[in-house]
């Protein structure tokens, strides 16, 4: 296999986690074929950084159980489901034990993200926020959600550099 083509593919792994970030943040929506593409450009990437399929598996089971605990915080209107889904394509990448990184990567990014919105709906800066664009503007909108694929990506670049993904890189 071409030396190129892991770096390569983990650099397809960054756009898509950034995609969805900056989708979600625009839109408060993330994408279906975000997810589906992740899941899809995982194995061709496990393969080209030497996983062996041991570690595969090992991956499979910690999104199959990321999957189900995003169900389980949909369920309760805790994330959407754009969220859960790509917390499950992430952890497929990130596997054991980085997953631990990428869970709390992404509680410190959320509860950061969070302050920052109830600042930006705050009687105070709100009127200086409505001078902005209007993806700003829908941001500081009281009582609109937290769009939790941004904390993702964040808690996914965490983790990144604790993975063959991230050694294929030089991080």
């Amino acid at each position: 296999m071409p030396p190129f083509v892991a770096p390569a593919l983990v650099l397809l792994f960054v756009g898509l986690v950034l995609a969805a970030a900056l989708k979600d943040a625009l839109s408060f929506t993330i994408p279906n074929w975000v997810s589906l593409a992740l899941i899809a450009a995982f194995p061709p990437a496990a393969l080209a950084v030497g996983m062996p399929l041991s570690g595969m598996g090992l991956n499979a089971l910690v999104g199959a159980g990321a999957l189900v605990a995003g169900m389980v915080m949909f369920a309760l209107r805790w994330v959407g489901g754009g969220d859960a889904k790509l917390l499950a394509a992430v952890s497929l990448w990130v596997g054991w034990p980085a997953v631990t990184t990428l869970l709390a990567g992404t509680a410190i990014a959320g509860g950061s993200l969070a302050v920052l919105l109830v600042s930006l709906r705050s009687a105070q800066l709100r009127p200086l926020v409505l001078l902005g664009p209007p993806w700003i503007v829908r941001l500081a909108e009281p009582g609109e959600g937290v769009p939790y694929g941004v904390a993702i990506a964040a808690g996914a670049f965490a983790a990144l550099p604790l993975t063959l993904f991230g050694a294929s890189l030089g991080l």
